[in-house]
């Protein structure tokens, strides 16, 4: 059968009529697609990887303030004996009683510390090792304080002040012996920075044996701009480091206000820090010695700059 002619210049519409524009069918098409992603953004990005990276390595960090456990025997009794802060005494089912553990636990429970037994894999699974044995003790985090509340402090008592800052110190022995020597010499507080520093965790704890539960340690930002703070409130800073313009017996200015600088047996003190320091002071030794370990360093000066402070006040 034969179509029906059509007229080629007629189109064929609608009942509704000619369609005119596109309806808002492009509209979304059209639209602006808004400022570009930061780099750290765009998840195809190596900025972005950086950043999780970042984000991993800084939870894992306050993870580990949260929950430090000291394993081992001797450690976990040495924490108890200092009356480090903890949460729990935690021992795994089946270990072999004696009188290490016997007196772990009757320490834990004459300070009302809660103990935990566990199965040993689970103890396991905490430590990342098998190396426990067998007991573990959970210590609470460290409560720092804060720089210018022990600047304040030391004003409103009307004390002449003496802090410790540390500088590239890693080991938390190291950081426990200071606090430690501060404590017993008369200094008002320790200052560690807050990133790529020995905190004050379990081993700082028993090495300061017990002596962080009474001197205050506080973190700071930025080492260097906390230095011009005390600058400001009229401390004079000595920076420890060899081949100083001054010595230990050449030096008399410990009956001021003084913040003693320390830096690592190995780094120093570092650059900037350095030039923020109005003496870089060195301790006198046998030639055929090289350097002194960081905390004996300032153990040393503390030692000197508190028989220098009685010798003023008699």
């Amino acid at each position: 059968m034969a179509k029906p002619y059509r007229r080629p210049d007629v189109q064929k519409t609608s009942k509704k009529g000619a369609t005119k524009g596109s309806g808002g069918a492009n509209r979304k098409g059209l639209k602006g697609k808004g400022p570009t992603p930061k780099a750290e953004d765009r998840v195809y990005h190596a900025a972005h990887k950086r950043k999780l990276d970042q984000a991993r390595r800084d939870s894992g960090r306050h993870e580990r303030e949260e929950a430090d456990l000291v394993v081992g025997r001797n450690p976990v009794i040495e924490c108890l004996r200092a009356k480090v802060p903890a949460e729990s005494l935690i021992v795994a089912y089946g270990t072999a009683h004696d009188d290490r553990l016997s007196e772990a636990v009757a320490l834990a429970t004459s300070r009302q510390i809660p103990v935990r037994e566990v199965q040993r894999r689970e103890l396991d699974a905490m430590t990342g090792n098998t190396l426990h044995q067998g007991i573990g003790l959970k210590i609470q985090p460290y409560k720092y304080a804060d720089v210018f509340d022990l600047i304040s402090g030391v004003s409103d008592r009307k004390e002449t002040g003496m802090f410790v800052v540390l500088d590239n110190i890693t080991d938390p022995r190291n950081l426990g012996a200071v606090i430690r020597s501060t404590a017993a010499f008369g200094g008002h507080g320790v200052i560690i920075p807050e990133r790529r520093s020995a905190q004050v965790t379990g081993v700082a704890w028993r090495t300061s044996a017990g002596t962080a539960a009474r001197l205050p340690v506080a973190r700071a930002t930025n080492i260097t701009r906390t230095l011009k703070e005390f600058k400001d409130n009229g401390y004079q800073v000595v920076g420890l480091d060899a081949g100083g313009e001054h010595t230990l017996d050449t030096y008399d200015g410990a009956t001021d206000p003084v913040v003693i600088v320390v830096g690592s047996e190995g780094k120093g003190i570092s650059r900037l820090v350095r030039e923020n320091c109005d003496v870089i002071m060195s301790v006198p030794m046998e030639d055929w010695v090289e350097s002194l370990n960081a905390s004996v360093a300032a153990g040393v000066v503390l030692s000197e700059f508190a028989r220098q402070r009685r010798v003023a006040r008699a």
